[in-house]
């Protein structure tokens, strides 16, 4: 016999188990945000505050994220989130870091 099939009751965008995730959904999306506000203002050589700091944070709450997170769907926009920080994070510094490059 086959076994019932319950069906889920609950949908969620980043939980497969079923459960609520509040603080990991809530990394997810600071992650993300941090992700795309980081590249964005990557491309403006002007804007190397933003970038490098978005992106360094943005990796940080990243990491942390994958370290707490339960499911895939979790992960991978952490991943891509993580991402778009570290492009950031990496054209930021180049373009002159974190504080505004060299002094004198």
């Amino acid at each position: 016999m086959a076994h019932a099939v319950r069906p889920r009751s609950s949908v969620s965008l980043f939980a497969t188990d079923g459960k609520a995730h509040p603080l990991q959904n809530t990394l997810v999306a600071v992650t993300v945000a941090l992700g795309v506000l980081a590249f964005v203002t990557a491309m403006f050589y002007s804007l190397h505050l933003i970038s490098s700091w978005a992106g360094l944070v943005g990796i940080l709450v990243g990491a942390y994220g994958q370290y707490i997170s339960v499911t895939t769907r979790e992960r991978f926009p952490l991943i891509l989130g993580m991402g778009a920080s570290a492009i950031g994070f990496f054209l930021g510094m180049a373009h002159g870091g974190l504080f505004g490059g060299v002094v004198g």
